[in-house]
């Protein structure tokens, strides 16, 4: 599995589409083996879903998402964990332990 996260100075950045960097975790049998912090080029939803497609990632990790970049991931197949603040590193783990939330993605006001 492999799982990004918006990201910025080891923090979940706050709006996906505005993301410089992503940290990008690679994932096999329940534990983080590698990660690495890669740069966005572009930005809004088709930078996201450009970004997530090439790094075949299947997990995004955000906080802010609009609506319609939301679905445009989940158009990808990856699954969408938003409305997640604080350390990038912590919110994997939590996810790897069944923690993470989901269904509490931010849905930001512009589209």
């Amino acid at each position: 599995m492999r799982i990004a996260v918006s990201y910025d100075n080891k923090s979940i950045f706050k709006h996906v589409g505005d993301t410089k960097e992503f940290k990008v975790y690679d994932v096999e049998n329940g534990n983080v083996v590698s990660s690495e912090v890669l740069q966005s080029v572009g930005a809004g939803r088709g930078m996201v879903v450009d970004f997530l497609t090439k790094h075949s990632c299947d997990v995004l990790i955000c906080n802010e998402i609009c609506g319609g970049a939301k679905g445009a991931v989940e158009e990808t197949g990856a699954k969408v964990y938003g409305a997640v603040t604080g350390n990038a590193d912590a919110a994997v783990e939590a996810l790897l332990r069944g923690e993470l939330k989901d269904g509490d993605t931010v849905v930001c006001n512009h589209e």
